[in-house]
């Protein structure tokens, strides 16, 4: 019987070798070469998946072998290979423009179509601020279910749907005629501004800035105190020309101008969905640093998360309460319409600055002693609100309550993302959205009935004063949580 002889070794050709190469942003960063052999890089796949050398695999990596499935917008997978720059300063600038695009329905905003709207329809102010507290109580039960999907899917389609929506509704309440219509559009309005918005925003920049965190903060915190100042003057010089129709067609027309496009062309969900890493990961010469990750369900088993619920519940419905109220309050205290706006828009100033401020403040300062100092001075400003006799004591009390407002709109993102970690930030925060927004909504409704009642808002001042007192003994029993965390090497 014949014997075959033994077939020779071929070797394989170095076009086979190469394929399935690696994204380009990949090879443009380093993180790969164009010519190593396809095992060669298969060695490197846990770094290319996020995991940096000596990074042991867990169950909260599951986010991060998904980036690599995740296919980014194709915009962003042109321009990163030819960006001098970390795309993610790209990424905060979408977050900026959509953080100023927020403002449509805030509280700031309706407060400058709360005079001429009731003495339009003959409404009362509690029933005008039944429509922020509704849609506060629609955004509670929605938070929880976007949470965890913008941790799986990132914030790009949300975003994107939250301006839509923001700028229609507020466009479609120029055409109201009754008081149930505004209801239907503010309170959708009002559900997309607390939930989608707030994880959205903050979610995609937890995503993309670890290190550098506060200070991406301070920007997008600084947007969206642009948009407060924005925003009412828009409104007012619409209503001053024309009359509150024309002033809820021009917030609802600059709203998506500003921030739909960007939002859909460049955002991405991850770095890794790019072959990039978080900001502190790109730079070889930083030490190695923890991050921690914390499931939803380890997080609620901590008093850290309680106790910053509970700061959350104490101070915004000071927040909400106080912003509503403030114009119908000081032109009751004798100022004219147009002062009381230029008042509301030196405290959206002033938070911004404080917000701006605070985020460059070092990292190793602790942020509850950051918080505290924040809620001291809603309880001032709050305070001082009861004394104001004229446009100067109006602008130092309100601005002592704005400087307060931008801190704690900050820091709170920020420690909730500190304390827990950026895996499964959207489903922690989502479960304190709901109890923040719930209470945020028990703010203005109650200022409005108070008001109703006694004639004046002396009585709500002084009740959401001793609200944020009280915020700050929470603020400062909040430490940070302990757990073994996973460390990650630049």
């Amino acid at each position: 019987m014949p014997v075959r002889p033994a077939a020779r070794f071929q070797p394989r050709p170095v076009d086979q070798e190469l394929r399935h190469p690696r994204p380009r942003a990949a090879v443009r960063h380093r993180a790969v070469r164009c010519d190593r052999p396809a095992d060669r890089r298969r060695e490197r796949r846990g770094t290319l998946d996020g995991d940096a050398p000596g990074h042991d695999r867990g169950a909260g990596d599951g986010h991060l072998r998904l980036s690599l499935r995740m296919r980014a917008p194709p915009l962003p997978r042109f321009l990163i290979p030819r960006l001098p720059f970390f795309y993610g300063w790209v990424v905060l600038g979408c977050i900026c423009l959509a953080g100023f695009a927020r403002q449509g329905p805030a509280v700031a905003v309706l407060s400058i179509f709360v005079v001429p709207m009731t003495e339009a329809f003959g409404w009362s102010r509690t029933e005008m601020s039944g429509a922020v507290s509704l849609g506060g109580v629609l955004a509670a039960i929605l938070s929880p279910l976007i949470g965890p999907f913008v941790d799986r899917r990132g914030a790009r389609l949300v975003l994107c749907l939250a301006v839509a929506g923001t700028g229609i509704a507020c466009m479609a309440l120029s055409l109201i005629q009754s008081l149930l219509l505004f209801y239907v559009l503010f309170c959708f309005a009002r559900m997309i501004w607390a939930g989608p918005f707030d994880l959205g925003l903050y979610g995609a920049l937890n995503n993309w800035f670890v290190a550098r965190r506060g200070i991406a903060a301070s920007f997008a915190t600084l947007a969206q105190m642009s948009g407060l100042v924005g925003l009412p003057l828009i409104a007012q010089f619409a209503i001053s020309g024309a009359d509150w129709r024309a002033g809820w067609i021009a917030v609802g027309a600059t709203v998506l101008l500003v921030g739909f496009v960007p939002c859909w062309l460049l955002l991405v969900r991850r770095p890794e969905d790019v072959g990039l890493q978080p900001d502190r990961l790109a730079d070889g010469k930083a030490p190695p640093l923890v991050e921690p990750r914390w499931s939803r369900a380890q997080a609620m088993r901590t008093p850290a998360f309680w106790l910053l619920s509970l700061y959350t519940v104490l101070l915004f419905p000071v927040q909400a309460g106080v912003s509503l109220h403030n114009a119908p309050h000081l032109i009751e205290r004798g100022l004219s319409p147009v002062a009381a706006a230029s008042v509301i828009a030196f405290v959206a100033m002033l938070s911004g600055a404080a917000s701006f401020g605070i985020g460059f403040l070092p990292r190793r300062w602790p942020v509850r002693y950051q918080m505290a100092l924040c809620a001291a001075c809603m309880a001032l400003g709050s305070y001082g609100l009861i004394f104001i006799s004229g446009i100067e004591t109006a602008m130092a009390a309100a601005g002592l309550f704005g400087i307060g407002i931008g801190g704690i709109l900050l820091l709170l993102p920020v420690a909730w993302a500190d304390y827990f970690g950026r895996e499964s930030y959207g489903a922690i925060r989502g479960v304190a959205l709901s109890l923040q927004v719930t209470a945020q909504a028990a703010g203005p409704l109650a200022s409005g009935m108070l008001r109703d009642w006694s004639g004046t808002y002396t009585d709500s001042l002084l009740l959401f004063g001793t609200l944020a007192t009280l915020g700050v003994i929470a603020a400062l029993a909040a430490q940070r949580p302990r757990l073994l965390s996973k460390t990650t090497s630049p």
